[in-house]
């Protein structure tokens, strides 16, 4: 018994020729990426297992796996996303790991969802998407700052100091959780004055959840191509203005997930 060979999708695009984009298809196998069209729409893809085996005689239960989800799979479905942004304007990324029995059932939806997806690409035409995460150099710093703009926290700590036989636990419990709430509020404090510097050149911004301490910022900015070098030079000018205190790590141009991500549930293959 073999695997039923499908349609990984990675995402739409305008228009009605047939392309190759080359053997860069995710898993490994060098699949060639494809497109697959509807009049002036086309959904890029390449063969994929579907999980399912192919039987010859009598139908028998089917084994159903689920697509890996590895940081090599979602790399490779990105970095095709990317290769097709360097030709193509307006692309719509389709979410990671949908994948389609065969190509008459991707016609089919990009004809019943035609208008939506029409609609859709115009909205993120000529568009790209810029990461902006921002890290405190320096957390000692942080963490006295945020005892000094806080009296509750300053005196509870030097009432815990001031206790000699040092028995105090639940005290010293209620201070970790106090330091934790405010620490969240610098957070959110300092990345809104960093997105306000970078939000007049946007057309949207979304903020994502950090990770750790040190992270006070985990952006997302939906931007016109023609304003990337302005974007560009701001962060250039926040880079130098918090040189001492912060490091940005500035990502992109990359496909459009935090505001598009095309999402096909399984029944709408069905119909």
């Amino acid at each position: 018994m073999m695997e039923k060979e499908g349609k990984y999708i990675y995402c739409i695009i305008a228009t009605s020729q047939e392309r190759n984009f080359g053997p860069i298809g995710i898993g490994g196998r060098l699949d060639d990426v494809l497109t697959i069209g509807y009049e002036d729409l086309s959904m890029v893809v390449s063969s994929h297992p579907t999980g399912q085996r192919a039987v010859v005689g009598p139908p028998i239960a089917q084994a159903i796996t689920k697509f890996a989800v590895n940081s090599d799979n979602m790399l490779a479905h990105q970095r095709v996303i990317e290769e097709v942004m360097k030709e193509f304007d307006s692309v719509l990324p389709v979410r990671f790991g949908t994948i389609a029995s065969n190509a008459d059932e991707i016609r089919n939806l990009l004809g019943r969802r035609y208008r939506e997806l029409k609609n859709a690409l115009r909205d993120a035409d000529h568009k790209v998407e810029l990461g902006v995460k921002g890290v405190w150099k320096n957390m000692d710093v942080i963490f006295k700052e945020v005892v000094d703009e806080n009296k509750a926290i300053k005196i509870t700590k030097e009432d815990i100091q001031n206790d000699r036989n040092k028995k105090n636990i639940q005290a010293k419990m209620e201070v970790g959780k106090m330091v934790e709430k405010a620490l969240e509020k610098k957070k959110e404090k300092e990345a809104e004055r960093i997105v306000d510097a970078l939000r007049r050149t946007a057309f949207d911004y979304k903020l994502n959840k950090t990770v750790g301490d040190e992270m006070f910022m985990n952006a997302a900015f939906l931007v016109d191509k023609g304003r990337e070098k302005e974007f560009d030079n701001i962060m250039d000018d926040l880079g130098e203005e918090h040189k001492d205190r912060v490091k940005f790590m500035y990502t992109g141009p990359l496909p459009v997930f935090n505001f598009v991500n095309i999402v096909i549930y399984p029944e709408e293959w069905e119909k």
